[in-house]
């Protein structure tokens, strides 16, 4: 028989380790361990979600003018980057237009300026440099306005009451209407103009200077007057559609039919030049009131000049031209001219305060070389005749 001693203790023993594993298992159904089952595949490959800022580096680059300030934490710096679009360098221009033409101009040369012996810039504009004192670009020597009617000056778009000076020193032929017909009639083409005859010539000729369509008239006949001095106020007196001051410049006889261009007599701004042209068909025939198209190469700016009707316009007697276009800046040019169908190109380069010279002639296109130099002289104004 079992000893009821040993039989009780290890009884007491047996039920104590029943109620330690009971005990056990009652806190691990109330805190599971997070290694008592293992994650599933899934489970183990998901990703801690967290929440972080982008990085600068794959964003675009922050323009200067939106820089984060150094005060400012970098992980704020996500919230001034531009939104993104699909081609950051992908811009639309609109459509090139030429460059307008600035109404600005630098100084005058001093006159008179002659840079070669052939040039005769002698006069000053009659149009102060605080008004534009350069002519209409569709009212040039030598243009056709009416059927057989050319223009026998330029006319500078000035506005009314604007001063008109004199463009050198002489003294006052005429003053009042009447011009062109000789006798005052108030319906003179001209208007109330002033007629100087000046105190220098060229070449053994005597030299004058018409102004027209004046307003009023401040000068009277016989009166001697110097390079600035005010003639009058412009106008729209005379035949005109508007106000404007016509300016011409005569030689040898205070005639009509004896103008010359002007844009080869008056000073060019400094650093500036003029282009004189002899444009002929392929025969050697000047061509009449041919369209020619003058582009600047720097700015593509675009000037239009027209060769001279036919009527009472006189070429200078060196260049034979047909065409002058003035106050071009120096620098390079492109000369355009239709042809039989066939556009003719040529590049010059300006001069600044000179005359750049070409020919054109048909089919034989463009030549730049000058006519030969004349051989007579200059003569001062004590030895000229008395007209």
């Amino acid at each position: 028989m079992t000893n009821p001693s040993a039989w009780l203790h290890r009884w007491s023993r047996l039920s104590r380790l029943c109620l330690a594993l009971a005990c056990l298992g009652a806190v691990n159904a109330c805190h599971p361990s997070q290694t008592a089952q293992a994650p599933t595949p899934t489970e183990a490959l998901a990703p801690t979600p967290t929440i972080a800022a982008p990085s600068l580096s794959a964003s675009p680059t922050l323009p200067v003018s939106e820089a984060l300030p150094e005060s400012q934490p970098e992980e704020q710096a996500y919230l001034l980057l531009p939104t993104p679009v699909e081609d950051p360098l992908l811009f639309i221009f609109p459509t090139p237009r030429p460059a307008p033409v600035s109404a600005w101009r630098p100084p005058l040369y001093p006159t008179p300026w002659a840079p070669t012996p052939q040039d005769h810039f002698y006069f000053a504009r009659p149009i102060a440099a605080n008004e534009i004192n350069w002519p209409l670009a569709d009212y040039r020597y030598g243009g056709v306005f009416l059927p057989e009617v050319v223009h026998t000056g330029i006319d500078i778009p000035a506005p009314q009451g604007t001063p008109v000076l004199a463009a050198g020193d002489g003294r006052v032929i005429w003053a009042g209407y009447g011009l062109f017909k000789g006798k005052d009639d108030p319906d003179d083409p001209y208007g109330l103009a002033v007629a100087i005859k000046h105190d220098f010539g060229y070449q053994g000729d005597y030299l004058y200077t018409v102004y027209g369509h004046l307003s009023q008239v401040n000068v009277a006949r016989g009166q001697q007057v110097a390079t600035g001095d005010q003639l009058g106020q412009v106008g729209q007196t005379g035949k005109v559609t508007g106000a404007h001051l016509h300016f011409e410049v005569r030689v040898g006889r205070n005639t009509f039919s004896q103008s010359r261009n002007p844009e080869l007599w008056l000073a060019p701004p400094q650093g500036w030049g003029v282009l004189v042209g002899r444009v002929m068909g392929t025969s050697g025939l000047p061509i009449h009131n041919q369209p020619i198209s003058v582009a600047a190469k720097e700015n593509r700016q675009t000037w239009t000049v027209i060769t001279y009707g036919e009527g009472a316009v006189n070429s200078d007697p060196y260049y034979q031209e047909n065409l002058v276009l003035g106050d071009l800046p120096a620098g390079d040019y492109t000369i355009l001219i239709p042809f039989a169908g066939t556009l003719y190109n040529y590049d010059v380069h300006i001069n600044p305060g000179m005359v750049t010279y070409f020919r054109f002639q048909g089919r034989k296109g463009f030549h730049s070389d000058l006519p030969p130099t004349p051989g007579v002289e200059f003569a001062p104004p004590e030895a000229l005749p008395t007209p």
